[in-house]
């Protein structure tokens, strides 16, 4: 009975013990993750005295809009949140127009080169979208689109769209496809079957990859500083970084932090509203018939 006794003493403490290093592990992630969220959260709130105060203030007593109110006084910063969100949603629904029919059409028909075609998909998601600047700085001065909302939407539609392809094609491929069969049936033909049938049935494929889309999109810096130098047409990263202070030798950091913030809310509440679809378009196993 002693032995016994002993043995589940040792497994008991051994459990305690994983029931409180799992929550301190997870604590110190969360942590390293969302600190510097809280700072940059917390920058954008300090007056400047708490900004340059030596030794550090890491929590501040005193807090202040004055920052977020000069970003808007000093700079036309609803011009360039317009900007973002025009230019990446457009792409975002470009990829996903363009991207579903393609995907159906790999996973479903039968067409001569359809695995070199998914190799070539395959191959340019995995080259670095930077490798095209040189090329695409010659299309656009070529075409005269510099300035244009174009220059952005084309090429982060054409950068975008291999992976919406893949993902979206992993997905047809797990539906049954007895539903294609009575839809024939129906007299249904193929484009009417995608649109009334299956693309309602991959609402979490497409949200999830038009997600991935916009935040790409949204936070994309080296084109948009290239192909936008008129100050009505640039975007939130390039606008945050060009910010500057009342001399050439002040660094702004209250209303960089305050851009830091306004840029990625806007991201914070479309994954936040759109949380159930992401994690069924992560999670969905395949689907049996």
């Amino acid at each position: 009975m002693t032995a016994i006794s002993q043995e589940r003493t040792k497994k008991e403490t051994k459990i305690s013990w994983k029931k409180i290093l799992l929550p301190i592990a997870i604590i110190l992630v969360l942590l390293f993750c969302l600190a510097p969220v809280l700072w940059q959260l917390l920058t954008s709130f300090k007056v400047n005295e708490d900004i340059s105060a030596v030794p550090t203030v890491y929590f501040p007593t005193r807090f202040t809009l004055d920052h977020y109110i000069e970003l808007f006084d000093r700079r036309p910063f609803l011009r360039y949140m317009f900007n973002s969100a025009f230019v990446s949603i457009t792409s975002t629904f470009l990829a996903l127009a363009i991207g579903a029919p393609a995907a159906y059409t790999l996973a479903r028909l039968s067409i001569r080169g359809q695995k070199a075609i998914l190799a070539s998909v395959l191959i340019v998601t995995l080259f670095p979208g930077i490798l095209l600047f040189l090329g695409l700085l010659e299309v656009i001065q070529k075409l005269g689109l510099a300035n244009n909302y174009l220059a952005l939407i084309i090429p982060y539609t054409a950068i975008n769209l291999p992976l919406t392809i893949l993902v979206l094609r992993s997905f047809f491929e797990q539906l049954p496809k007895d539903l294609e069969d009575a839809a024939k049936v129906d007299g249904y033909n193929t484009w009417q079957m995608l649109i009334q049938i299956l693309l309602p049935m991959t609402v979490p494929a497409l949200v999830t990859t038009g997600i991935l889309t916009f935040i790409a999109a949204w936070n994309e810096f080296i084109f948009a500083l290239t192909f936008m130098t008129q100050e009505n047409m640039k975007t939130i990263p390039v606008a945050a970084a060009q910010l500057g202070g009342a001399s050439v030798f002040e660094i702004p950091y209250g209303p960089i932090a305050a851009a830091t913030v306004l840029g990625t809310l806007p991201l914070v509440l479309l994954v936040l509203f759109f949380q159930r679809k992401i994690v069924q378009g992560l999670t969905a196993g395949a689907v049996k018939g």
